[in-house]
């Protein structure tokens, strides 16, 4: 079942972020890589910032969330994890699908570069990779992260490939 997440969920997104991430070690620039991945602060001022998660529960146990946040005039997906011993059963996927439901805005995502299976994920849902040329403007503009995240990312942007350029 697919739901709005509530505060009292605040734990459960907590753990199935710093499960997922885990795949990261060693993906990701090490300088890039902290445990845990998300520290529960930056989750609460992520939720203060606007994120939406919606989650996946099987069985009453959240296993999976994937968050939504609108800034100007596109929706970021935001934070899309599934817990390891759920991944590739498609739940990601219905979890975009409900997402996109939910906004009739342009949705972009912004993902690390060497995450190709996230990459893939993305790519099989219909969202195309930014040229690099754009990508900074676009994570410098929508998203609050680092120069070395920046430098270390890729923006994918859904449906028509150069849609992006009406966002910058």
């Amino acid at each position: 079942m697919i739901r709005a997440c509530v505060e009292n969920d605040l734990l459960d997104i907590y753990n199935i972020v710093n499960d997922a991430a885990h795949a990261y070690r060693g993906v990701i620039p090490a300088d890039c890589w902290r445990e845990p991945y998300m520290p529960s602060e930056e989750l609460r001022h992520e939720v203060a910032e606007g994120v939406q998660f919606l989650g996946y529960e099987l069985k009453g146990r959240l296993i999976a969330v994937m968050g939504l946040q609108t800034k100007e005039q596109v929706a970021l997906i935001r934070h899309a994890y599934v817990r390891t011993e759920y991944r590739n059963q498609g739940i990601g996927g219905q979890l975009l699908a409900e997402l996109r439901t939910r906004t009739t805005q342009p949705l972009l995502v912004g993902t690390w570069a060497a995450a190709r299976w996230a990459v893939a994920f993305y790519e099989k849902h219909a969202f195309h990779v930014v040229p690099a040329t754009a990508k900074a403007k676009l994570l410098r503009k929508y998203w609050s992260i680092s120069k070395r995240q920046i430098e270390t990312s890729v923006v994918l942007c859904e449906g028509d490939p150069s849609r992006w350029r009406t966002l910058l």
